[in-house]
């Protein structure tokens, strides 16, 4: 297994599954998206955007906020709060958007499987309605998470040697 586009799924009324590989250890996988310094260098979407606010407490019951800002000086800001956090292999934590285009708040279960040095995340979203998640696919958000993921395949490539 090699570094692979992002794959997604619908499951049930309310969620979408995606699921992406890393041609690196889960252990760095795990640190590529819980260290405020490596975050902000990924977790981007199309280009043009920087992550100037990055905070993460990583514990259960603890907060985290990202604000990100455009060339053209838009920004876009989300946080929530970590309930599950066990390292390295499993978050869950609630995500709500400052301008709430996603129709209120969503959990998201990231699981992170490791085999003979490739990692797996498989990642649950669920919504707060099918209008949410319908909404949400007609975004275009897949293609800003699968540039980030590939921003991540380079980072995971530089930190990992």
């Amino acid at each position: 297994m090699t570094s692979a586009p992002l794959k997604f799924e619908t499951r049930g009324e309310r969620e979408i599954v995606f699921t992406r590989s890393f041609d690196a250890p889960r252990h760095l996988v795990w640190e590529a998206h819980t260290k405020p310094e490596y975050v902000r260098r990924w977790l981007l979407g199309p280009s043009g955007w920087t992550m100037p606010v990055c905070e993460i407490d990583l514990r259960v019951g603890g907060r985290y906020r990202y604000v990100w800002r455009h060339a053209d000086g838009r920004e876009m800001g989300m946080g929530g709060v970590f309930r599950e956090v066990i390292r390295p292999g499993r978050i869950v934590t609630t995500e709500l958007f400052d301008e709430d285009w996603t129709g209120g708040e969503t959990v998201v279960t990231q699981v992170l499987t490791e085999h003979a040095a490739k990692t797996t995340l498989n990642m649950t979203v669920l919504y707060s309605s099918r209008e949410a998640r319908e909404a949400a696919l007609k975004t275009g958000m897949t293609g800003g998470m699968e540039a980030g993921y590939a921003r991540l395949d380079g980072l995971l490539a530089e930190i990992g040697q």
